[in-house]
């Protein structure tokens, strides 16, 4: 069993898998990968079981060098990747040879990477999985340079696809949305899918903090017993300005949900940056 030998990082890169879920009752989110398709996609590339780990790469700038021939692949955000200085097209299944090192560069649209390793990476799960959640700071610790991560040995297949063409993001998604079971506490819910949002610089695997707009409560001092969340919930805290939960949610909140992310596109969520704008549309 070979390894992958961080030479370098650039933004976060984070050890996920497909998530930890069951454990709610007792304060534990889901977490996993925050693009979950592109995940997917990645580890269907390189033959490995569903819910292998792989790393989640923010902006590019990982290095990792192989310890044995290893087979990997990068898929989501279209990042340019090198193969000891060679450029190779992204979402493309390369051979790594012992002493060989991939590149990861910076994205030219989207936000997250994700590196997918054939036999998947094999550091000690925790609850069940390998995902790091930054919440509850459960799982393996944030990747940083020196680092040697294990390489697994359990396939599903052979390799049948050598490359797919690259994720493209549009300049200005319009995400579905169905109103939320706390719509009401709004006196314009409207409001939501009319705003064109900015997403803040705060936000993170936790969440999207939206700016641009507010949405009025009928009732400022009306208050709400905690209650369950979910993946793409859309709160609104007293300053008007909405939250969408993503990967690493809190488990249950304080704040009317007014509205909720359809599954579908709760991918596109993860791969926008700050900065940029994104609408909703009622389902």
């Amino acid at each position: 069993m070979g390894e992958l030998v961080v030479r370098s990082v650039g933004g976060p890169v984070l050890v996920q898998d497909a998530g930890r879920p069951g454990y709610a009752a007792i304060g534990v989110g889901v977490s996993g990968a925050a693009d979950l398709a592109s995940y997917a996609l990645g580890n269907r590339l390189v033959g490995n079981r569903p819910g292998a780990a792989a790393l989640e790469v923010v902006l590019g700038g990982l290095e990792v060098e192989a310890t044995a021939t290893t087979w990997v692949t990068v898929t989501g955000a279209p990042a340019a990747l090198t193969l000891d200085g060679r450029l190779e097209p992204s979402a493309s299944v390369v051979a790594l040879r012992p002493g060989q090192r991939l590149g990861v560069g910076v994205p030219a649209s989207g936000l997250r990477c994700y590196l997918a390793v054939r036999g998947g990476i094999a550091v000690a799960p925790v609850l069940g999985s390998r995902s790091r959640d930054t919440l509850s700071a459960l799982g393996p610790e944030p990747v940083t340079p020196g680092a040697r991560l294990p390489v697994g040995d359990e396939v599903a297949e052979d390799l049948r696809v050598d490359a797919v063409p690259p994720s493209t993001y549009d300049d200005a998604p319009v995400l579905r949305v169905v109103p939320g079971p706390r719509a009401g506490w709004i006196s314009d819910p409207d409001a939501l899918v009319r705003t064109r949002w900015t997403v803040g610089p705060d936000s993170d695997r936790v969440a999207l903090r939206l700016t641009g707009g507010r949405l009025e409560r009928r009732d400022p001092d009306r208050q709400l017993p905690s209650e369950g969340l979910t993946r793409g919930a859309i709160q609104v805290p007293p300053g008007g300005e909405p939250i969408v939960f993503g990967a690493d949610h809190p488990v249950t909140g304080g704040y009317p949900v007014v509205g909720v992310v359809v599954s579908n596109d709760t991918d596109r969520l993860a791969q926008l940056r700050p900065g940029e704008t994104v609408g909703f549309r009622w389902q």
